[in-house]
């Protein structure tokens, strides 16, 4: 049963499909990413990064927060064991804001190979990787209303700048759907594209909801979940309406991933972006 904030999905064929990937055919032809990049408002490419280098950033992480009580002791942090105690909230900020954040390795996994160079043959233009960036994991079990990403779009965060900022999902780590991966509403783009046009959208910055299939009700739109393993990424546009499920997994391993937001260096930035993120930063 796939939930997101406590609310369980409609499973019927009318309301969830699969994401569908990039043929292998369509990956080096840059015409016929963007042809379905308007048409879908999403590129799910599988196996674009390497997968052993995510997985070695996952062990950093994890080992970051050690003493906080995120992972369980005595197992191995690159697997993400959820600790079963009370989580140290200041040790977890701190080694999240000021270590794994501002660090090195953060910044060297966000323009690896397959990254930084993609998004400049894909806009053929120097591009500008957004200094804030986020990452974030989830343990098992954690349900109800503010645990999971509810449904809304990156525009509303960042409108400031460029309406045609890119962002990036990188699961860091095998990521199924009971793990708690991204979900996107189907077609979603298009009337968030028609709203944002004739200003009848909510502002300022918020969610849409945390009632998924409400939404899907709403709208008769399927959301759409897979499988991904690691070194799948995602790139969706700033319109299409994306959320969270819940991390339902039995076995107690804790879903880890990133999204980062890269443009042509030329369109306007939203500067407010270009800070590290901090749990303080009011966006």
């Amino acid at each position: 049963m796939l939930t997101s904030n406590g609310y369980v999905l409609d499973e019927s064929a009318a309301r969830l499909g699969d994401l569908e990937p990039v043929p292998p055919s369509e990956r080096p032809d840059r015409e016929a990413l963007w042809l379905r990049l308007r048409r879908d408002g999403y590129l799910y490419l599988k196996g674009q990064l390497n997968a052993g280098e995510l997985m070695d950033f996952r062990e950093f992480y994890f080992r970051s927060l050690e003493g906080a009580g995120v992972y369980e002791p005595g197992t191995d942090p690159r697997q993400g064991i959820a600790a079963s105690g009370d989580v140290d909230r200041a040790a977890l900020r701190r080694g999240l804001f000021d270590v794994v954040v501002p660090g090195p390795e953060y910044q060297a996994l966000c323009t690896a190979k397959g990254i930084a160079d993609w998004f400049a043959w894909f806009l053929e233009d120097d591009v500008h990787l957004h200094r804030r960036k986020i990452i974030r994991h989830t343990k098992p079990g954690e349900a109800g209303i503010g645990t999971a990403t509810q449904a809304h779009y990156d525009l509303v965060y960042l409108r400031q700048g460029s309406d045609r900022v890119l962002s990036m999902w990188i699961p860091l780590g095998d990521c199924p759907r009971q793990r708690g991966g991204l979900t996107y509403l189907e077609g979603s783009h298009r009337w968030v594209m028609a709203g944002e046009r004739a200003g009848t959208l909510k502002k300022p910055a918020a969610s849409i909801t945390a009632d998924l299939p409400g939404l899907a009700e709403q709208r008769d739109a399927r959301w759409l979940v897979t499988d991904y393993e690691v070194g799948d990424v995602v790139v969706h546009s700033a319109h299409i309406v994306h959320a969270a499920l819940d991390n339902v997994e039995r076995d107690g391993t804790m879903r880890l991933s990133t999204d980062i937001r890269y443009q042509r260096l030329r369109e306007p930035i939203d500067w407010r972006w270009q800070e590290h993120w901090n749990y303080k930063d009011g966006l």
